[in-house]
């Protein structure tokens, strides 16, 4: 240290901000024994290749969700949305402009209150939903290709176990009614 800028100030203590790594010690790959870890990489692979499907359908990896929670409930409040997909009201108006854009979704004002707005698929957003779900299959069945059906439901109880476990530290709610759902029917296309 040559200059008065490189040394620390009087009465500081200079604390080594990199952990410190023993010579000889072998470093594993980030996560490499960690669930979390796997769960990340599987779900960007899982959400990469979603997103190259919707590409085809004119579509946006997370446009799809309100597509499909739109088919699953026929109308919404964009309050209502919101909720449902755990996003801010802006985030869900924002989708929801460029949907209707496209022309797959439209928005009509409450008859007794302007102020509340309601959101449905059009019949080429209800066609999207449609390819949307066997685009869905298809890659669940990819993700899951050498999977035995008792793996298959194994698998999809844990995860849901575990985003229970986080849903409860963190306070999310509503996350229950999806966790107790078909944790022991037989796998179809979607399982």
């Amino acid at each position: 240290m040559s200059t008065a800028e490189e040394r620390p100030a009087a009465g500081t203590v200079e604390t080594e901000v990199a952990p410190m790594i023993r010579p000889g010690k072998r470093l594993r790959p980030p996560g490499s024994k960690s669930v979390g870890w796997a769960l990340v990489q599987a779900a960007r692979l899982h959400r990469s290749r979603i997103g190259d499907r919707l590409a085809a359908l004119d579509l946006f990896a997370g446009q799809e969700q309100v597509v499909q929670a739109l088919a699953m409930a026929g109308t919404m409040t964009m309050g209502d949305l919101a909720a449902t997909l755990r996003v801010r009201p802006p985030t869900a108006s924002k989708t929801i402009s460029r949907l209707a854009a496209l022309g797959f979704v439209e928005r009509r004002a409450e008859a007794g209150d302007g102020r509340v707005v309601r959101v449905r698929l059009t019949e080429a957003g209800l066609a999207k939903a449609e390819a949307i779900e066997r685009i869905w299959d298809d890659v669940e069945a990819e993700l899951l290709d050498g999977f035995e059906g008792k793996e298959r439901r194994r698998l999809r109880k844990l995860l849901r176990r575990a985003a229970g476990n986080l849903a409860e530290v963190t306070g999310v709610e509503g996350h229950e009614a999806e966790l107790e759902g078909d944790l022991d029917e037989d796998d179809g296309p979607s399982a």
